[in-house]
């Protein structure tokens, strides 16, 4: 049975169960990381030597990094749908894959950090302002892609859709003001429509 280390608030693990849920596999999800500890420990580090979640153990085969987890699980278990056999469409949904951790995941960490995980009076505004003037710069690359196409590499929803998804979820619930991004926002709420998306990600943001 598919292991999964990672507890569940954090949004690189819900990646990882969304695509779980698209999936239907059967699984075992173990609390680790945070407040729950065990990443530090020499059984964990046995399996990613990084001490970082998600970590999964698939019948012996293990894989780290959450988007190195979604490509796997996508190409073992769901090859032409989740994983286009396309290779043009293939390379659309990885290159919004990586965008989502080279570009949109930098600039809303420190954002998230700020007004959910810092007490009020600590929380550095500035920051807070900085970051959400580059995340509606991003969001609105990503609101002209999705202009002429329902998913992120084109009609159908696949692996290209999981990061991107999971990161939009929080930046339309931080408490924040935001840019109007309408063609996201669509896209948003087909997403919403699958009961793995709304199982696995649409959390309260701890």
């Amino acid at each position: 049975m598919l292991q999964v280390y990672g507890r569940e608030n954090s949004v690189n693990v819900q990646k990882v169960m969304w695509t779980v849920g698209e999936l239907g596999l059967a699984h075992h999800r173990h609390d680790v990381g945070r407040g729950f500890g065990g990443n530090d420990q020499p059984w964990f580090l046995a399996l990613n030597p990084n001490g970082t979640v998600p970590t999964i153990d698939d019948e012996g085969t293990v894989v780290w990094e959450s988007n190195a987890i979604v490509r796997y699980l996508a190409a073992r278990y769901a090859a032409g749908t989740l994983w286009p056999q396309d290779p043009a469409a293939r390379a659309a949904a990885d290159i919004w894959m990586d965008w989502q951790q080279t570009a949109v995941n930098p600039a809303i960490h420190p954002v998230f950090w700020n007004l959910i995980r810092t007490p009020e009076a600590q929380r550095d505004m500035a920051v807070v302002e900085a970051g959400r003037e580059k995340l509606d710069r991003l969001f609105g690359i990503l609101d002209r892609h999705l202009a002429d196409r329902r998913y992120i590499a084109g009609d159908s929803f696949t692996m290209g859709d999981i990061p991107l998804g999971a990161m939009t979820y929080r930046w339309l619930h931080l408490p924040m003001e935001r840019e109007e991004a309408p063609n996201v926002s669509a896209w948003h709420d087909r997403l919403a429509e699958r009961s793995a998306f709304r199982e696995h990600v649409m959390l309260p943001l701890t």
